[in-house]
């Protein structure tokens, strides 16, 4: 157990850490949005307000875990870019990008990205006590609540007026979803955290109504997967199992579990979680690594960075939670030496590849891009720190 954490432990403070805070935009603040896979940072790029709440998310987080001041002052470097650039001071929520200096580009209101904003100022209250943070994420929390709601769930995409627009930037695989699985998994660990650090009893029901979708909508039973793509009414638009959605929503509905503490939705959802990871042990993971999806029966075999990244978090909480499941523990130490050995880039000043293909020969694939964060790999490392400090 000692080597695995120890060498995890290295990669978020010589690797990530490092290259995250190179990316440091000290003239028009926030971090650059563009690294081609040359390593060449294109510095008048657009910035991704996902990527920064990512960034804000990792940064808070590396504080508490390591105690670093210098990650503080990271963190509160990306939370003033939210706070004065990301933010629409005028129709309220988050913008989807602004340009590199800092003024709005494109102003597509999307719930998934208001989601983003709430966790990284959740966490970033829990680091530092700022009062307002936590106030722009109540705020945007209501503003989910009152303008991306209809009887069965979570709307997605609207216009910077939130009057309502085709969701493309959440849709895939040929096909426009009025809702997904993918934005839902995101409001929960939005709210998951807000709830955490609040208690608001508001956002507990809601973890529960978000339950109740993912339980008897969003989960196939018969199928054993969740479904990815829906309409409005959460019926299932095509035949695709996201391997890597999958095996991170095992561990994130167990960790709203854990913080909401509801004996009678422990019930209900851990054997669901617990059969999603089983299943994905059984039918996704081969060569020490997760294929990324299965679409109308056929594998993409790419080792996409931030599947393999939530396949060592989630195979560490499936051990966790079911510790005669001795192979989880032993599948998440592999899929580590898996990164390590192939998506871990290797050239000075990078990070991790994009992806590899099933050879394990890397894709030329940008190295940070507005979907390109320190999100998956920052947060592997820091839960594995976590869970294995937890575990002494």
């Amino acid at each position: 157990m000692g080597t695995f954490a120890k060498e995890i432990e290295e990669e978020l403070k010589q690797k990530l850490i490092p290259f995250w805070e190179n990316l440091r935009d000290e003239e028009n603040g926030g971090y650059y949005g563009y690294m081609g896979y040359d390593l060449k940072v294109q510095k008048d790029y657009e910035k991704g307000c996902i990527l920064n709440s990512r960034i804000l998310w990792f940064f808070a987080n590396a504080y508490m875990t390591l105690g670093e001041e210098k990650l503080k002052e990271d963190a509160d470097h990306a939370y003033t870019f939210l706070k004065e650039k990301c933010l629409d001071r005028e129709y309220g929520g988050m913008f989807w990008s602004v340009a590199y200096d800092g003024k709005p580009a494109d102003t597509t209101k999307h719930t998934y990205n208001q989601a983003f904003a709430i966790y990284a100022l959740s966490s970033y209250y829990d680091a530092t006590g700022n009062e307002e943070a936590l106030e722009i994420a109540r705020g945007l929390q209501k503003v989910i609540e009152e303008k991306c709601t209809d009887e069965y769930g979570y709307l997605e995409a609207f216009n910077r007026k939130f009057e309502p627009e085709e969701n493309d930037k959440l849709s895939e695989n040929g096909v426009i979803a009025e809702k997904t699985m993918n934005t839902l998994l995101h409001v929960f660990e939005a709210y998951t955290e807000f709830y955490r650090v609040t208690k608001d009893e508001k956002t507990g029901d809601r973890l529960r109504f978000m339950m109740d979708i993912f339980a008897d909508k969003v989960y196939n039973k018969e199928l054993g997967r969740q479904e990815v793509f829906f309409d409005k009414t959460w019926n299932s638009l095509i035949d695709l199992y996201s391997y890597g959605h999958d095996i991170e929503t095992s561990w994130l509905m167990d960790r709203g579990l854990e913080v909401l503490g509801d004996e009678k939705y422990t019930a209900k959802i851990a054997p669901i979680t617990a059969e999603i990871v089983e299943n994905i042990y059984q039918r996704a993971y081969n060569d020490h690594s997760l294929m990324n999806e299965c679409e109308k029966g056929v594998n993409d075999t790419k080792r996409v960075w931030w599947v393999q990244a939530e396949t060592v978090v989630g195979f560490l909480n499936g051990y966790q939670r079911n510790p005669e499941k001795k192979e989880y523990l032993q599948a998440a130490e592999d899929v580590w030496n898996y990164i390590k050995t192939y998506l871990v880039d290797p050239r000075e000043g990078s990070e991790w590849f994009w992806y590899v293909n099933a050879d394990h020969t890397p894709a030329e694939e940008p190295i940070v891009e507005p979907w390109k964060c320190p999100y998956h790999n920052g947060r592997m490392c820091m839960e594995v720190i976590r869970r294995m400090k937890d575990a002494e």
